[in-house]
């Protein structure tokens, strides 16, 4: 595994896309006086948190899930289900921050935009490997994608254009 500043360094300088650069950045800390270390993280534009994370929001708002299907997968996976409402919710912490960097660092670019982990997703989606051909296939589909996912594609397709 890797520190998080070669973790930092390989998401904005080697795989973030060269128009998002000095716009994306990825936050990450554990706080030395919490419990275990537990801490924070972030994925932020122009210095605008996109989303947040932290190890506490699991339990201050597991009564903000949804009870259907992926509930009984939340409760029972080691590391959260990191989908939409995760996200949306920060119901993650830097341990899934670096786990979904592991599994992206450790994969093809197109395993990662079809992981069933969004935040590989995300990374991917604003990965330099994924060109304009992709991008277009990805619109085809776009409305069937999670509002989050569709977040972070429009930050690619605008800074592309610009």
């Amino acid at each position: 595994m890797h520190t998080w500043t070669k973790i930092r360094h390989k998401l904005e300088n080697e795989y973030l896309a060269e128009s998002l650069r000095g716009h994306i950045r990825y936050f990450c800390t554990s706080y030395t006086y919490c419990p275990d270390h537990e801490g924070r993280t972030a994925i932020l534009l122009d210095n605008k948190e996109i989303i947040a994370g932290g190890y506490y929001n699991q339990w201050v708002k597991a009564h903000l899930l949804p009870h259907d299907e992926t509930l009984e997968r939340r409760l029972h996976e080691e590391m959260p289900f990191m989908d939409d409402t995760a996200l949306k919710l920060g119901m993650f912490d830097q341990r899934c921050f670096y786990e979904a960097f592991n599994i992206f660092d450790n994969q093809s670019i197109e395993k990662s935009l079809a992981s069933e982990n969004l935040l590989v997703r995300i990374f991917a989606v604003l990965d330099r490997r994924v060109g304009r051909r992709t991008l277009k296939r990805i619109a085809k589909n776009i409305e069937n994608e999670p509002e989050i996912f569709r977040v972070f594609y429009e930050i690619r397709i605008s800074e592309k254009e610009s």
